[in-house]
């Protein structure tokens, strides 16, 4: 009983606050209608030019908005400080609840900006890798690629990453050059093996490979670097060399080839070389000793 009534007098208390202060913005108001009624009476009748008078009477609009304005600060000052920070605690609470939707807007409205990637790209954000098929406000779709970082073929997975990541993540784009793109792999051999006739025929066959179309891409590169301003690549195919350790040579096979074709062609190369040739040091020995043979 104690508490229904101390809660009753408190909502009266509260109600007799809010009358006294619409009770005060109504005289404020009504004075000032009447102060300003009188002094504009009085403009029209005392100032006779026209252009003085009307400048009298916008300065005297103006000056009693003000006032009007600043009574009602003073009079409503300790309600809309409670408001205001009612306002600040709502607007705080549901930037926490809501954090990763704008984070995601946030990432869509990068993306979208600085262009990145756009639908049917190839591209690769921090795990995730595959063909963009679908992108909206929260989320982008992914047809995934891989296993790994190094191979072409779609897993038959599909991938939803939030745009949140665009914010703090790379995002690595594989078609950045449309049609024709740069492709390069590596094969590893031993510091033993015949790897100077795999360089050879590598290349030979990368070559074999490019022909058809070598000079689109040519042309293609070039006319990237002009809308671009990049600068143009050689579009040659080349195999070169790489040490990683004392008892390893890799070979560095870069080639042009058509987009989302790289590991079609890859792999042409790859079972066209080493299904005519073994580069191993024992099949190296064997020739060798049967050249000796054939010398003596």
């Amino acid at each position: 009983m104690l508490e229904d009534l101390d809660l009753s007098m408190e909502n009266m208390a509260a109600s007799g606050s809010i009358y006294g202060l619409l009770i005060s913005t109504a005289i404020l108001i009504f004075s000032v209608l009447i102060f300003h009624f009188l002094v504009t009476r009085y403009i029209r009748k005392r100032v006779r030019a026209n252009e003085l008078r009307r400048k009298w009477l916008i300065q005297t609009r103006n000056s009693f908005i003000l006032i009007l304005l600043l009574g009602l600060v003073l009079i409503w000052g300790s309600e809309l400080r409670t408001l205001a920070l009612s306002m600040v605690a709502l607007a705080v609470a549901l930037v926490v609840a809501t954090k990763e939707l704008i984070l995601c807007v946030s990432g869509s409205i990068l993306k979208t900006i600085s262009g990145s990637f756009d639908l049917g790209d190839r591209i690769q954000i921090k795990d995730f890798r595959g063909d963009v098929i679908d992108q909206n406000l929260l989320a982008t779709t992914l047809l995934e690629v891989g296993p790994g970082k190094i191979t072409h073929q779609r897993t038959g997975r599909l991938s939803v990453i939030p745009n949140s990541l665009f914010v703090s993540e790379p995002v690595i784009n594989e078609s950045y050059t449309s049609d024709y793109i740069i492709h390069v792999f590596t094969v590893p051999f031993k510091r033993e093996d015949d790897w100077q006739t795999a360089q050879k025929m590598f290349l030979k066959s990368a070559n074999k490979h490019c022909k058809p179309y070598l000079e689109d891409v040519r042309d293609h590169m070039n006319k990237l670097s002009k809308t671009k301003g990049l600068d143009v690549p050689t579009v040659d195919p080349r195999v070169t060399v790489q040490v990683p350790t004392s008892g390893e040579v890799h070979l560095i096979i870069r080639m042009p080839t058509k987009s989302k074709q790289q590991g079609y062609v890859e792999q042409s190369i790859l079972s066209e070389v080493f299904s005519t040739h073994d580069f191993s040091a024992k099949k190296a020995d064997v020739v060798d000793k049967k050249s000796k043979s054939e010398e003596s």
